[in-house]
């Protein structure tokens, strides 16, 4: 057990150190002043080429008549039984104070 909680210990004793000259890249990038904005190109916009033109797709058949489809009837699901929410009383263990004194 010990070995484990030694191995986890080193573990993040690693990633703790990894992670430090992440930090100081980023707090000396933080401390440059500002670059001078260089002006983009303005991105050409692209166009969709339209495949499909209206009307130009296929006919699709109608639907069938659904009023001439059986009837389907579900049976009716079983009633659950319904769990008591009330707590029982837990019985008094310790008998009753005695009203003699020795």
């Amino acid at each position: 057990m010990t070995s484990l909680n030694c191995f986890i210990l080193a573990l993040f004793a690693a990633l703790m150190f990894s992670s430090i000259g992440i930090d100081l890249a980023a707090r000396r990038l933080q401390q440059l002043p500002p670059l001078s904005k260089i002006g983009l190109p303005p991105l050409p916009h692209p166009t969709i080429p339209t495949v499909l033109k209206p009307g130009s797709l296929p006919q699709f058949p109608s639907i069938l008549n659904l009023s001439s489809a059986p009837k389907v009837t579900l049976p009716s699901f079983p009633l659950i039984p319904t769990i008591s929410t009330t707590i029982p009383s837990i019985p008094f263990l310790f008998p009753p104070p005695s009203t003699t004194s020795y």
